[in-house]
């Protein structure tokens, strides 16, 4: 259950309206590392978090703060398109040739579809993507991919923090950069103490370390001339899993595999050779003819032993 206080978190009054910075204001809000990104991420990893506790209330606790800076944005970006677009600027344009291109870059979705509001797009117009969210129910990765998000956030929000002098914008933006310092530090910190209880073996994820390629996950592949890249402590250190060292090796095959293709659906119409045989059908008795092969499969590796 959420409340809803009237006060915002807060002030988000900039000095005066300004259409043309509200198009580019636009990416901190619905872009692919704005603020809605982040909401909808920590809220959906909230709800599916299986820690009742400091680890849930945590996480539920920056979500709903962050539909705080949601609203923060959303009213700057009214107040920025008070007046705009009006009869001044139009006649502005059209006396300046030069003017009148820098006003292409005003978003008239803002006038004409969202009446002088805000609207859950990027800068450039396109909607907000759920599918820029990672939420994972595994805490470790979840919380690794929120401290990268609030690092590209915060990015995003000093940069638009250059294009402006208006005084109250950049005071509300100097709040949002400090809080995006902040959570970046919290989510590292959360993943310190994730290690510390036991909930993760380390801090790089390795589920099913037990069979993974154990010498592949020493070394560094270069694939060019003359690279330096071998000179890096991802080369020369040590593993942090293990504490074996790394090691520098030029990019090869591993395998003989060529890569060829299996047979194509005969009624899909792909231009083929022949070279692998006749395909199976899409159909009913294709269906069935795969599925009889897997069931051999399985039962061949229940005898073997082979889990992978």
């Amino acid at each position: 259950m959420y409340q809803h206080t009237r006060e915002l978190q807060f002030t988000a009054k900039p000095e005066k309206p300004d259409a043309l910075f509200a198009a580019k204001f636009q990416e901190i809000l619905g872009g692919q590392f704005g603020e809605m990104t982040v909401m909808m991420q920590y809220l959906f990893q909230g709800w599916n978090c299986r820690v009742p506790g400091k680890y849930k209330d945590m996480i539920m606790d920056i979500g709903t703060e962050e539909i705080s800076h949601v609203e923060m944005l959303t009213v700057m970006l009214a107040r920025l398109l008070e007046g705009a677009p009006g009869e001044t600027t139009e006649k502005a344009a059209a006396a300046n040739p030069v003017l009148a291109a820098v006003l292409g870059g005003q978003n008239p979705q803002h006038a004409i579809v969202s009446g002088g509001g805000a609207r859950p797009t990027d800068s450039q117009g396109n909607p907000w993507n759920a599918g820029y969210i990672v939420s994972s129910g595994n805490l470790l990765t979840d919380f690794r991919s929120n401290a990268a998000a609030e690092g590209q956030s915060r990015l995003m929000t000093s940069r638009i923090a250059n294009m402006t002098d208006d005084r109250g914008v950049k005071d509300m933006l100097a709040f949002n950069l400090a809080r995006d310092t902040y959570h970046q530090q919290q989510w590292l910190l959360g993943i310190q103490m994730l290690v510390e209880e036991g909930y993760t073996e380390s801090e790089i994820e390795r589920s099913n370390g037990d069979w993974e390629n154990k010498d592949a996950a020493h070394v560094f592949y270069t694939s060019t001339n003359g690279s330096r890249a071998g000179e890096g402590l991802w080369a020369t250190g040590n593993s942090v899993v293990d504490g074996e060292p790394f090691r520098a090796e030029p990019l090869r095959p591993l395998t003989e595999d060529d890569g060829v293709l299996p047979a194509p659906d005969p009624l899909q119409f792909v231009t083929y050779d022949g070279s692998q045989g006749p395909g199976k059908p899409g159909n009913a008795a294709g269906a069935a003819a795969q599925q009889a092969e897997n069931v051999v499969t399985k039962v061949k590796d229940a005898i073997t032993g082979d889990k992978h």
